[in-house]
């Protein structure tokens, strides 16, 4: 999460108008869903790693670790879809051709997906989606709300990891039955500090005047049509190469 918001804060595309990264993010992501998925997704996921790493400057090992947990999470899953059940004769376990190209069909939609999800998480800071999602009439409470959680979590990130590392310093890992007493007391003890943290945020808030709307000063971004035009006819192109790729194939 840490490098993931430092990455949103400081890419080279972090002074452009949310929109210009959103409008292709979606267009590209509406694609992976509606045409063929071994066509499209594998030109959209390198298009979307393509705009992270040489358009927005993020390190190329950053983006391989953001998608290094879905990618695990998918792979983990795959073989179950391509497993067949029988109950014809018996009780029967095979893998089958259908169920082999659901689950490649699967992986790569999901994959490509998941990328044009992360380039849009590693070029833009969340503060930044506050303006954009007011605009559209999303409630102030809900914004709100978002950017509160948001906040907290790196809070309950931050002290998992000091308290982890002081139960590591005192041997709380040292054996299977003291790393099982030890996550336990972590966990209980996080528990009990967010209640108290967010508790001290709602505090403080209401001695500053809080009325359901925090109101703070935000870059001023103008939108640039050139380069979301440039933007777009990327979208565009790489939908036209799975169009392609899909006839040629069919």
């Amino acid at each position: 999460m840490q490098a993931i918001d430092h990455h949103a804060w400081t890419n080279r595309w972090r002074s452009r108008h949310p929109a210009e990264k959103l409008l292709p993010a979606v267009s590209l992501l509406a694609l992976t869903l509606i045409l063929p998925p071994l066509n499209i997704g594998p030109l959209a996921l390198t298009g979307a790693t393509l705009a992270t790493v040489y358009g927005a400057q993020v390190p190329l090992r950053t983006v391989l670790k953001v998608l290094a947990a879905p990618t695990a999470f998918l792979l983990a899953g795959a073989p179950f879809l391509a497993v067949s059940l029988d109950f014809s004769h018996g009780f029967s376990l095979h893998f089958s051709a259908d169920g082999v190209r659901l689950a490649l069909e699967t992986t790569v939609r999901a994959l490509a997906a998941v990328s044009c999800l992360s380039f849009l998480a590693l070029t833009t800071p969340l503060a930044d989606w506050a303006p954009l999602l007011r605009r559209v009439g999303i409630p102030s409470g809900v914004i709100e709300l978002i950017l509160l959680v948001y906040r907290l979590i790196f809070v309950f990130a931050e002290r998992a990891l000091t308290g982890r590392q002081a139960q590591t310093a005192r041997l709380g890992y040292s054996r299977p039955d003291r790393s099982v007493r030890s996550l336990g007391l972590l966990a209980g003890s996080l528990f009990q500090r967010s209640l108290e943290q967010a508790r001290r945020l709602e505090i403080g808030l209401a001695a500053r005047g809080y009325r359901g709307e925090l109101r703070v000063l935000t870059l001023e971004q103008p939108l640039s049509w050139a380069r979301l035009t440039a933007a777009m006819a990327f979208v565009v192109l790489i939908g036209v190469m799975g169009g392609l790729l899909a006839q040629v194939w069919t």
